[in-house]
């Protein structure tokens, strides 16, 4: 397998692809929310649960992956932050673009895992902060 690979962060990459494709295909796609039609707010709650999920199945897998600078180097970081300044836009926020990458901030691998493990919350707890911030900031 290492000789395919130039490093374990490309495996990881290839062994996730699958998950975040279905992921982006739900959110382009797929039935409101995720999907088209629903509110940007409702959007971006759906989006961060869907996130979660795929954060506990799969946490070993995206640390691999998003190790520093390499996240925004990503094409899924590069996707994500495309639909999530799609979303602001459409909420008409005056500045979308410095309010982006924050918005994501929470979705970091680390943060998931210090708060699930290291705090002990569980992925329900969790998920109900990102949507009181998706419909507080949309």
């Amino acid at each position: 397998m290492y000789r395919r690979y130039p490093d374990r962060a490309s495996i990881a990459t290839a062994l996730l692809d699958e998950h975040e494709r279905v992921l982006q295909e739900k959110l382009l796609r797929g039935d409101p929310p995720p999907g088209p039609g629903a509110p940007p707010a409702e959007r971006l709650a759906a989006r961060y649960e869907a996130v979660v999920d795929l954060l506990e199945r799969h946490i070993h897998l995206v640390l691999g992956t998003e190790v520093g600078r390499s996240r925004f180097e990503s094409g899924a970081y590069g996707f994500w932050r495309a639909h999530v300044r799609s979303l602001l836009a459409e909420s008409s926020l005056a500045e979308p673009e410095s309010l982006t990458d924050s918005l994501l901030a929470p979705l970091a691998p680390e943060v998931f895992q210090h708060q699930h493990e290291t705090l002990g919350m569980g992925t329900r707890r969790i998920k109900a902060g990102l949507t009181e911030l998706a419909r507080r900031i949309l």
